[in-house]
């Protein structure tokens, strides 16, 4: 693969409900866009991306930007094999206070 053409940006990110009980972790190239959809997908309770539905998870809490979509999948693939006390260790020292941060890319 020839990594030296071009420039991208990718995100994995996790997203949480109010209640900070259950978490999603996605990949996407346009975070802003993808944070629109799950608030949509809440507020409209469509069956379009059911798997969060059901949790009404919709506030970022943390992300990781890449270059690379293979290193984003790569990467997402990983935290999403980590038990839920590791997840929270993650957010928690990369966002200690715990707070929403979908104003970053509102």
């Amino acid at each position: 693969m020839n990594r030296s053409e071009g420039f991208h940006t990718y995100y994995i990110y996790t997203i949480t409900n109010k209640y900070r009980t259950a978490f999603y972790i996605g990949v996407t190239n346009n975070l802003k866009l993808r944070l629109f959809q799950h608030k949509e997908n809440v507020e409209a309770r469509n069956k379009t991306y059911a798997s969060n539905s059901k949790y009404n998870i919709e506030f970022l809490v943390y992300y990781e930007k890449f270059t690379w979509i293979h290193d984003a999948i790569s990467r997402e693939k990983e935290l999403k094999k980590w038990r839920k006390d590791k997840k929270m260790a993650l957010i928690k020292d990369f966002n200690p206070s715990f707070e929403f941060l979908d104003y970053q890319f509102g």
